[in-house]
């Protein structure tokens, strides 16, 4: 069978280098000392390709697996550049710190892409100097605390930053101005986006001479002038939320070896520049290696558009000369990239770009969401809310690249709110069963990663709703499997608070009770230890309070009852947590909810089952009340069906168990035959047992007729109504031998010989033609 598109196995390199970095003491590291300190063993050298990767993954791990766990000292691995090469490193958010790049300051770094590390200060941009022999590209983007000074004494590696005093003090502002740009020599590509107000960007550029590309994305450019140091030089130049003059636009026109030209918007609202057809064309005149040029956000002055009916003739084209713009009608070549977003030329016809940003269709707005998502967010963000509108209302037609952009967006962006509402609001559309057919298993389980990180990191309502949500897109359990652990402690953490919102406690209780649905023992074991049983129970209570019988309560019954099914521990749990006063409750309160008393009433089947637990149910107050639903005709046979079995099994202990003079056994006893012989043996059964064991050990005995009689209705009724899924159960967990007991026993009854001879019967007759489909 063919594989689908994006269901490559992941390569050796990348299998290798998360193994070991998720097992360090076990391949390539040893610890010693009273701080078990991680160092490299004396044999292991590495290249640079596998350090660069080691480094970049590890950083991907912390950010993106809740079950990775950082290592302190691992940048101090790669300190000495006789046995660890590092050359290109990208990484993020709070893992690095001062005494991280201390720790590599030996290594001659190529790249070193640094993006909101907020932890770093001005000691660690003057770690930077240590690579200035050989740095290529440097990315400061977000750094918003590197050019600020931390007052007291430099720490030592190993130390700890303590961090509500390193935010205290760097509130004080005090810029660095001892730091330089000088000697960098061989620094080509830079990024300051986000540079703080407080630092003079002239003169902190004024040592680098030898530019070819700069991004100020969100710096102040007073004095605009200065970027012409670089005019016969730089080939990109990005510029976005900078607010243009007439000064910078005249700058601009200078700049003529530009191929990438970004003046860019986040929105209209704050810019006071109105970009005309005037400077367009001026753009398009001057610089005319431009191919790619972004312009999103701004409001145009005038008209630059063909009339309508010019712009309708001929199908789409990219063609110059037939823009629909007129300034691009100038340019000699398509561009390879042209941003439009949140402007209105994005709704013309001809585009003379290979590759547009904007909301006019679906392509427009992956491409937005691709080119946006690593740096700017709040961009990023709106294209996936529109995206999100065509998965919803639409149809989705490029749906690969579109889960793969969202899910990049969400595991790059963890910590932004507005992106984790989005992205997980789309991904809930985009797997739905419309688009279920063409993701593949690799993909899927991506989406259920970043699905479980919104959901651990956000406790907001609207991003634990989408991710609850999404998640019922899935197969359970067999799709979550792979997380199981994981999603049943997000849930039962989700279910904590008393007073959660209704329509989350609701998919939340049902996905619970899927996960513990069709599981091994061992799986629901764990859960159980968990806190599932106690965390369904104090549902229940809560809504006996309310004196409300909703979904949330029938889920959590059946809950229970799938996870307490042949697992004695939480059998005991639910009795040990007053399970049985809840339901004489619920029992009391709900007298006419059908649905409730199966749930409940199976429940106490699989607590009956267990022989050490019984003695607790043979109480004259519950007996009296199982006897009472033998009469029941709730939901068919199944409330009484499941109260005549809770009895057989306590039946079955003999009756020297039986203390209570009332009610007397022999009286229940007689109950539970009338009950029997009322139920239709043709009864379609809103039950589903895995194995018949609890059943099948019934009927080898004399003690108790009716317990063995029930057992025995109960197999004949299963193997006549479902014979391919209960005949093959009952021959292969050796019904059929136990029931040729049943009918050499004399304490038999006759009724209950004939029934075993028919379960024999159907049994025999269905391994003659198993393809019998008549039922």
């Amino acid at each position: 069978m063919a594989t689908k598109v994006g269901d490559d196995p992941d390569s050796l390199m990348s299998l290798c280098t998360v193994f070991c970095l998720k097992n360090l003491r076990r391949t390539m590291c040893f610890s010693e000392g009273e701080r078990n300190r991680l160092h490299l063993r004396p044999d292991v050298f590495l290249p640079s390709e596998i350090c660069d990767r080691l480094v970049n993954v590890y950083t991907d791990l912390v950010h993106t697996d809740s079950d990775f766990e950082p290592q302190d000292g691992f940048f101090q691995l790669f300190s000495d550049p006789r046995s660890t090469r590092l050359t290109r490193l990208q990484l993020r958010e709070d893992l690095v710190r001062d005494r991280d790049l201390e720790a590599i300051g030996k290594q001659d770094l190529i790249e070193l892409h640094l993006t909101y590390c907020n932890r770093l200060t001005a000691r660690g941009l003057r770690t930077l100097c240590s690579f200035r022999p050989s740095l290529l590209s440097l990315s400061l983007f977000g750094c918003s605390n590197i050019f600020f000074k931390k007052s007291g004494a430099p720490l030592a590696y190993g130390e700890e930053d303590d961090d509500e005093d390193l935010e205290e003090r760097l509130h004080r502002h005090t810029v660095d101005l001892d730091f330089s740009f000088q000697g960098f020599n061989r620094l080509r590509l830079l990024n300051l986006g986000g540079l703080p107000a407080e630092v003079d960007v002239e003169t902190l550029l004024r040592p680098l001479p030898a530019l070819t590309s700069l991004d100020l994305s969100g710096v102040h450019v007073p004095r605009p002038a200065f970027l012409t140091q670089w005019k016969e030089r730089l080939a990109s130049l990005v510029l976005y939320n900078v607010e243009l003059t007439e000064e910078l636009i005249h700058t601009l026109m200078q700049m003529s070896r530009l191929r990438h030209l970004d003046i860019s918007r986040e929105n209209q609202r704050t810019s006071k520049f109105k970009m005309t057809r005037k400077i367009l064309s001026s753009i398009v005149q001057s610089l005319v290696n431009l191919v790619s040029l972004d312009i999103s956000g701004h409001i145009m002055l005038d008209n630059c558009t063909v009339p309508a009916f010019e712009d309708a003739v001929g199908r789409p084209s990219i063609e110059p000369c037939k823009s629909s713009i007129y300034p691009f009608q100038e340019l000699k070549r398509p561009l390879q990239f042209l941003g439009l977003y949140n402007t209105t030329l994005c709704n013309v016809t001809h585009i003379p770009a290979y590759k547009v940003t904007g909301s006019k269709n679906e392509d427009q707005i992956l491409n937005a969401i691709e080119a946006y998502s690593e740096q700017r967010p709040e961009l990023a963000h709106r294209a996936i809310n529109q995206l999100f509108d065509i998965a919803r209302i639409q149809h989705c037609s490029q749906l690969l690249r579109a889960l793969q952009l969202v899910i990049t967006a969400l595991k790059t962006h963890k910590y932004d709110k507005s992106i984790q509402v989005t992205g997980s609001a789309a991904l809930f559309y985009l797997t739905n069963t419309e688009y279920r057919s063409d993701q593949s298993v690799r993909l899927r389980r991506q989406v259920i990663q970043v699905v479980l990180n919104g959901m651990e990191q956000y406790q907001e309502v609207t991003v634990q709703r989408n991710c609850c949500l999404t998640l019922c897109n899935f197969s359970i359990p067999e799709e979550l499997e792979f997380q199981y652990h994981r999603v049943n402690l997000l849930l039962l953490k989700i279910l904590e608070p008393a007073r959660q919102d209704e329509s989350i406690q609701r998919i939340a209780v049902h996905l619970c009770n899927a996960l513990v649905c069709q599981v091994d023992n061992d799986h629901k074991e764990a859960v159980g230890k968990m806190g599932f049983v106690k965390t369904m129970l104090n549902l229940i209570q809560k809504k006996l309070q309310d004196r409300m019988c909703d979904q949330v309560m029938e889920f959590s019954w059946s809950a229970l009852w799938n996870i307490t099914d042949e697992t004695p521990d939480n059998c005991q749990m639910f009795l040990d947590c007053n399970g049985m006063n809840l339901f004489l409750d619920c029992l009391k309160e709900f007298p006419d909810k059908q649905e409730l008393h199966r749930n409940m009433l199976g429940l106490l089947g699989n607590v009956a089952e267990v022989k050490a637990l019984r003695p607790q149910l043979l109480t004259k107050q519950f007996i009296t009340v199982f006897s009472e639903l033998l009469d029941s005709k709730a939901d068919g046979i199944e409330v009484s069906y499941n109260a005549c079995g809770v009895l057989s099994h306590i039946m079955f202990d003999g009756s020297e168990v039986w203390t209570m003079e009332e009610p007397r056994r022999t009286y229940v006893m007689d109950k539970m035959w009338a009950a029997i012989q009322s139920w239709d043996v043709n009864s379609r059964r809103n039950i589903n047992y895995r194995s018949f064991e609890p059943i099948l050990r019934l009927l080898p005995q004399s003690g108790a007729p009716v317990s063995q009689h029930w057992a025995t209705w109960a197999l004949y009724n299963l193997v006549s109504v479902y014979p391919s899924k209960y005949c093959p159960l009952l021959i292969k967990e050796g019904g059929i031998i136990l029931l040729q007991k049943v009918l050499e026993l004399d304490s038999s009854h006759q009724e209950t010989k004939d029934m075993a001879r028919k379960v024999m019967e159907q049994c025999e007759n269905f391994k003659e033609d198993p393809m019998d489909t008549s039922r």
